[in-house]
């Protein structure tokens, strides 16, 4: 490839190059680049929002830079205060643990396990004396620091930032002194801490890393950031058939951000499906269709993708809508019963079919809940003893048996 088409590859999906000049200069030695992504283990799933961190990472790996999927052990147990208004909640050791064994399986399912090395801070982090702390620290002052968005706005406002806070950025940054990385990948909202790490290298003696930039991805509700707290997330490991009804979810304007950052289908392609839809020579459902199919095949066979989406067809045909064959059911116990009559919401989430009773409540106003194929209206819908509920959510085809 000519370094225009490399740039060309590198550039997509991504917001800022800092410098694009050093990059270029690096690309045209042609050797091998040590790229790094760093990922804290504060929860054990991973959602198409680090999936569009995962597939640049990709694009360096196919391009034969050596990848280096960085776990932040050690600084998950401060907590990344980026976008917080208050103090984080410090995980334990053994929170951190558990959840970074769910990750090297989640990020095989994108990059290429003989070409990626798995990363851990704690190996330089934890060795570090009380007088390799002090150095780092004389490297940067508070006021630079107090220029970051987030913390300067807890500080205006007179909310509390832990000392510890304070060294999360440098401690990230330091990580790519011990990498010698030479490109850091990282969302928009973590641009500072990125700056810091290439500005700490310098001081360190070292050559300076390259900064690239990717957008943070709008989740299924088109309004806020993915994540799983919010419940508008896909998770890389949601069967097919869940993913493709999550991702037929979403408004017709997001499709094209996500064939934009999710696929890499060329830009000339989109544009023209986007003009076909316009003019109505393509249906919205048919592009869409398209995408979930896109996206889905990065994680199953192209088999596997296309019974799910026959399945889900099948099961949401309104003239003849059907049940699947397997269902995951579950006894509510009695135990449940001792109180009166236990809420249809509070069991659900209590079991796992809604993250959160929120979650639960956006489903049901939205006219998205079924019980035995009927619509559910009112939260206050309770379960009967010695009964069976078949609960669907509408548009994302989830099916639960409820036996009480």
């Amino acid at each position: 490839m000519i370094l225009e088409e490399i740039l060309q590859k590198i550039k997509r999906g991504t917001v800022e190059i800092i410098p694009e000049k050093e990059l270029k200069e690096r690309l045209k030695e042609n050797k091998p680049l040590k790229i790094k992504a760093g990922f804290d283990p504060t929860a054990p799933d991973l959602h198409l929002g680090h999936f569009i961190l995962l597939r640049k990472l990709k694009h360096f790996q196919e391009l034969g830079h050596e990848i280096n999927f960085l776990l932040g052990d050690f600084t998950a147990t401060i907590g990344d205060p980026t976008g917080k208004s208050e103090t984080r909640k410090r995980l334990s050791k053994e929170e951190v643990e558990e959840n970074a064994k769910t990750y090297a399986s989640q990020v095989f399912k994108v990059l290429d396990p003989q070409k990626t090395k798995i990363v851990y801070n704690s190996t330089w982090c934890s060795k570090m004396n009380f007088e390799d702390v002090l150095v780092l620290t004389s490297k940067y002052n508070v006021a630079r620091l107090l220029e970051r968005d987030d913390f300067s706005k807890r500080f205006k406002s007179g909310n509390p930032i832990s000392m510890i806070e304070f060294m999360y950025p440098l401690i990230q940054g330091y990580d790519s002194v011990a990498m010698d990385a030479d490109i850091e990948l990282g969302g928009t909202d973590q641009k500072f801490n990125l700056l810091v790490g290439r500005e700490l290298q310098r001081d360190y003696g070292k050559k300076p890393q390259i900064v690239i930039t990717l957008p943070l991805l709008v989740g299924l509700d088109g309004i806020k950031k993915m994540s799983k707290s919010l419940g508008n997330y896909v998770g890389i490991q949601e069967k097919p058939i869940d993913m493709y009804g999550k991702l037929m979810s979403i408004s017709d304007e997001l499709m094209w951000t996500y064939y934009e950052l999710l696929t890499d289908i060329p830009f000339e392609k989109i544009q023209e499906m986007k003009e076909h839809v316009m003019r109505e020579k393509l249906h919205p459902k048919e592009a869409k269709t398209q995408l979930c199919k896109e996206i889905i095949v990065q994680f199953y066979s192209l088999e596997e993708t296309e019974n799910a989406i026959e399945e889900w067809n099948r099961i949401h045909n309104i003239k003849s809508r059907e049940i699947p064959e397997e269902i995951p059911s579950i006894q509510i116990p009695e135990s449940d019963f001792e109180n009166g009559a236990p809420f249809l919401l509070a069991t659900l989430t209590k079991h796992g079919f809604f993250s959160s009773n929120g979650e639960g409540r956006r489903v049901l106003q939205g006219g998205g809940l079924y019980v035995n194929e009927e619509k559910i209206t009112s939260e206050k819908y309770v379960l009967e003893p010695n009964q069976v509920y078949v609960v669907r959510q509408g548009k994302k085809g989830k099916f639960i048996k409820l036996i009480t």
